[in-house]
């Protein structure tokens, strides 16, 4: 089934951003909210500590996991917001390019945020998304 996700470019805005600059879906989609992946292993431990790309390698995986569970995929994602509890852009790149590369041509809109400190111990990144689906024909 062809993703409800179309996302939109602009050539009046700058190319540099990696991402489309917006994302619409069809009022017959179905939102799926995903809350923040975290990067935790599944006994609850924090993978890849002290490693912001390992780490948002984990909150990929385990996203993907939340994606299917909701019936949908990474194609059906139409927004994301990338914490990374730096001050440091360095850090907010390296994982940003994960995040990046994961989704592929599939640029969503996205918000990459450096931020005080996230919610489980040595944790360093969280990734939020959105996603919309097409209910298949009953």
């Amino acid at each position: 089934m062809p993703s409800a996700v179309t996302l939109i470019r602009s050539s009046s805005l700058s190319d540099i951003a990696e991402y489309a600059y917006a994302a619409t879906a069809p009022a017959d989609a179905r939102l799926v909210f995903l809350a923040g992946a975290c990067p935790l292993n599944a006994d609850g431990s924090t993978a890849a500590i002290g490693d912001y790309a390992g780490q948002a390698v984990k909150s990929i995986e385990n996203m993907k996991v939340a994606l299917a569970e909701a019936g949908a995929s990474m194609a059906d994602v139409i927004r994301t917001r990338v914490l990374v509890a730096s001050s440091s852009q360095t850090d907010l790149v390296t994982a940003w390019e994960v995040v990046r590369d994961a989704f592929g041509d599939h640029d969503v809109p996205s918000t990459l945020l450096g931020v005080t400190v996230l919610g489980y111990d040595d944790q360093l990144v969280e990734i939020e998304a959105i996603a919309a689906i097409r209910e298949p024909n009953a």
